[in-house]
């Protein structure tokens, strides 16, 4: 996946998969969901809460309302293909920005390997992908932070090409 030059400071990789389920109560629907959230990625999930008091929905601010996993390296990249596949390995151009893209899956159930659980219920969840490329830490780290220059950012045209070489068709 290198550019077109060969640079490799130009190489486009995964940076991070956010996975979200937002329940929209707390208790034990939410106990539930972060249990899935577990067993799909194999990580501890952490916990959302309400910024504000929304009375229609009866959520009040500071609620716990939903789980969320971050996921880098090899299991990003799985739970990528796995999660891909559910779509059948197709996106929208509007879910495609400049270096990220995002999709979501209705019910988890959908995802390979996964069975249904009447104890679990079933779960929607949202999934965010950053992409990056080398030396992106400098704008990142704590001493002697940086901005980035703008031919090094990844645009819309390189997240799509990076889709294509991963085998996902933007439609």
């Amino acid at each position: 996946m290198s550019g077109v030059s060969g640079n490799g400071m130009k190489e486009v990789f995964i940076d991070k998969v956010v996975i979200n389920m937002g329940v929209g109560e707390s208790g034990e629907r939410l106990k539930k969901a972060a249990k899935l959230l577990e067993e799909l990625t194999g990580q501890k999930p952490a916990t959302t809460f309400a910024e504000k008091t929304i009375k229609n929905f009866g959520i009040r601010k500071g609620e716990a309302i939903g789980v969320k996993v971050t996921l880098r390296g090899s299991k990003a990249e799985k739970f990528l293909k796995d999660a891909l596949t559910v779509l059948e390995n197709r996106l929208n151009r509007r879910q495609v920005n400049a270096g990220e893209f995002s999709f979501g899956i209705h019910e988890h159930i959908d995802l390979p390997g996964v069975n249904y659980d009447p104890d679990v219920g079933i779960f929607g969840m949202d999934v965010c992908v950053s992409l990056r490329r080398r030396g992106y830490r400098v704008k990142r780290r704590r001493i002697s932070k940086s901005k980035i220059g703008k031919n090094h950012l990844i645009t819309k045209d390189e997240t799509i090409d990076f889709l294509k070489n991963i085998g996902v068709e933007v439609v």
